[in-house]
């Protein structure tokens, strides 16, 4: 019965958007919203450069890499490889909240579970790249014992790195976040083009591995992706002709977006001061935004 009543209970959403467009400010309103539904929510921060988000949602202080947890990154002598060079499954991808020691996470006041990928700069020069933390932003499922089972909110990178690496293919769906420039209306057509093709069946890229066995790993990870589709959210619309500009740059990619979200002083403030974010009438223009996500996700799944 809770399930049927929450119906994202479960489901994997990639959040994602250009440097600077708000990708983890949505996270956090989005995280808020699901919990005042009655969500459990989980977050997992895969932005390896990004800092400051456990402060501004609130948790209780930051927690250490599962970068770490699972072994370590193969650039380091570590076990958590590349999905480009090896595109097998993460080890141990699913795991029971209570199985992830209390070092690797964090919590917030209102219950939302924080996680952390791994952040490169703590790492040292010539470290090696972030790919690891993109395989366990693909992989990791983290579970409950009982219903509803959490809704997963992965923060990605900015840009379309991690995408290319095959992380929609282990989300269910995706978050969009188009702040005011023509780059973010330019990566809400890529992106939702590339959403289309992995649904059609096109095949991802193999020709740098070697090992047949490989090859077939990849290829049935992208014909078994989950991902259903991608909603688009305005992000720091302070006036209606900036929206229009951007809903008429949208439609000309192809693009209908879900929502907005207004441009907030206390937003940025936060961010400024790293201290928890608080905003209400960003959180209510987020849970008409949510309205129209679990619609779509509903729609597509008919």
């Amino acid at each position: 019965m809770a399930t049927r009543r929450l119906p994202l209970a479960g489901r994997r959403i990639g959040v994602f958007g250009r440097g600077g467009s708000g990708k983890s400010t949505i996270t956090i309103l989005t995280a808020r919203a699901l919990c005042h539904r009655g969500y459990p929510v989980v977050i997992l921060d895969a932005d390896s450069t990004n800092l400051g988000t456990p402060a501004v949602l609130g948790a209780e202080g930051e927690p250490e890499s599962l970068t770490d947890l699972f072994g370590g990154l193969v650039f380091s002598g570590g076990r958590v490889t590349c999905p480009v060079d090896d595109p097998t499954l993460l080890e141990g991808h699913i795991l029971r909240l209570d199985e992830i020691p209390d070092p690797f996470r964090a919590l917030t006041p209102d219950g939302i579970v924080y996680l952390a990928g791994g952040k490169m700069g703590r790492l040292g020069a010539g470290a090696g790249c972030d790919g690891p933390v993109a395989k366990i932003a693909r992989d990791l499922e983290v579970r409950v014992p009982e219903d509803p089972q959490p809704v997963m909110l992965v923060d990605f990178k900015a840009g379309m790195e991690d995408s290319v690496r095959g992380v929609i293919t282990g989300l269910d769906w995706g978050l969009l976040v188009v702040d005011p420039s023509s780059t973010a209306i330019r990566l809400a057509g890529e992106m939702q083009r590339m959403v289309a093709a992995v649904r059609s069946g096109v095949r991802p890229a193999t020709a740098h591995l070697c090992d047949p066995g490989l090859v077939t790993i990849a290829e049935s990870l992208y014909r078994k992706a989950r991902i259903r589709g991608l909603s688009v959210v305005l992000n720091r619309v302070g006036d209606p002709e900036t929206e229009e500009i951007l809903r008429t740059g949208l439609a000309e990619e192809g693009v209908r977006p879900a929502g907005r979200i207004g441009n907030y002083p206390e937003v940025e403030r936060a961010w400024l001061r790293g201290e928890p974010l608080d905003s209400p009438d960003a959180l209510e223009e987020t849970a008409a935004f949510l309205d129209r996500v679990e619609a779509e996700m509903a729609s597509a799944s008919q």
